[in-house]
C-alpha cells in the first residue's frame, strides 16, 4: 500500500497531457487493495492497512516529493480509504461488484477533490483540467479492477470444508 502511495505522488508530478498525469493510472490500485482484505478479512484489518499505508506512503513522499504534495495525497488518502471502507462493508452482502466498485468510485471522488485542491490549489497550475482527467482515469479503473479483484478474493477464500 505505501509503495502505491509512494509511486503515485511521484507520477502526478508528470503529466501525460493537459487532463491527465501518470499517477492516475496507479493510485485506484490502492482501493483494490483495500477492498480485498476487506473482503477477505473485514473491515478493521481494512482500516488497518489504509492506517500503515498512510504513514509509510507520508513518510515516504515526504522524503521524495515537495511536502505540499505528501501532505495533500495524505490526507486525501486516508480519508478516502476510510470512506471505500464504511461503503464497502456497507454494501458488502450485496452482489459480489458492487461493494468495491461503489466504494472506490465514491472515494475516487472524495480523493481527487481533496489531493488536486490542496495540491495544487493557488498555483499556476492549471489542477481543474488534472483533477477531471484523473477522476475520469480513477472512474474507469474501478471497472477495470473487478477482474483482478474477483480473482483475488477467490484466491484468498478459506477452503470449503
Amino acid at each position: 500500500m505505501a509503495a502505491i502511495v509512494l509511486v503515485s505522488n511521484i507520477l502526478v508530478q508528470y503529466p501525460l497531457n493537459a487532463w491527465l498525469t501518470w499517477g492516475a493510472f496507479s493510485y485506484p490500485v490502492a482501493y483494490l487493495v483495500t477492498d480485498v482484505c476487506n473482503r477477505a478479512y473485514g473491515a478493521s484489518p481494512a482500516r488497518r492497512v489504509a492506517w500503515i499505508g498512510f504513514a509509510v506512503g507520508f513518510i515516504a513522499s515526504a522524503l521524495m516529493a515537495p511536502l505540499r504534495i505528501a501532505i495533500a495525497s495524505g490526507s486525501a488518502f486516508i480519508v478516502s480509504q476510510l470512506l471505500d471502507v464504511a461503503i464497502f462493508n456497507r454494501l458488502r452482502q450485496q452482489s459480489w461488484w458492487k461493494a468495491p466498485l461503489f466504494g472506490s468510485a465514491a472515494a475516487s471522488v472524495v480523493d481527487t477533490a481533496l489531493f488536486f485542491s490542496l495540491a495544487f490549489g493557488g498555483t499556476e497550475i492549471s489542477w481543474l483540467h488534472l483533477a477531471v482527467g484523473d477522476l475520469g482515469i480513477k472512474l474507469g479503473m474501478a471497472f477495470v479492477l473487478l477482474p483482478p479483484y474477483r480473482i483475488l478474493v477467490a484466491r484468498l477464500a478459506p477452503p470449503a470444508d
